[in-house]
């Protein structure tokens, strides 16, 4: 069985890392989530997160960052692999469960598109 942790080496950090995915133009939308994607040279995939004041106070962007972290180490063995932005839809705020079910999807959409 795969080990679902999440080391540092899985998140992006850097602005730079951010904007080659952003850049790459390449991204798929739910209701709850928008995912931009981008190819690396690097075992597995990796996440950033990107959560606006558009969402709520920083409780709010707090607790989003916490849930996609958790989704993303839960499902990241069933994703593609490359980078992964999240943003999440202003709205009521899905649960974890949710998240996973779209991340999956969602990322998948995005995943294709990057071979288009």
């Amino acid at each position: 069985m795969p080990p679902f942790t999440l080391p540092k080496s899985r998140r992006l950090k850097s602005p730079a890392q951010f904007d080659a995915a952003y850049k790459r133009k390449r991204s798929a939308a739910d209701g709850c989530l928008i995912v931009y994607a981008c190819e690396h040279d690097f075992p597995g995939p990796r996440l950033g997160v990107s959560v606006s004041k558009k969402v709520g106070n920083a409780v709010n962007r707090n607790r989003y960052k916490r849930l996609f972290r958790e989704a993303f180490r839960l499902v990241q063995h069933d994703l593609p692999n490359a980078d992964y932005v999240l943003i999440p839809r202003p709205g009521p705020t899905p649960t974890l469960e949710e998240f996973k079910a779209s991340l999956v999807k969602v990322a998948r959409q995005a995943f294709r598109k990057l071979s288009q």
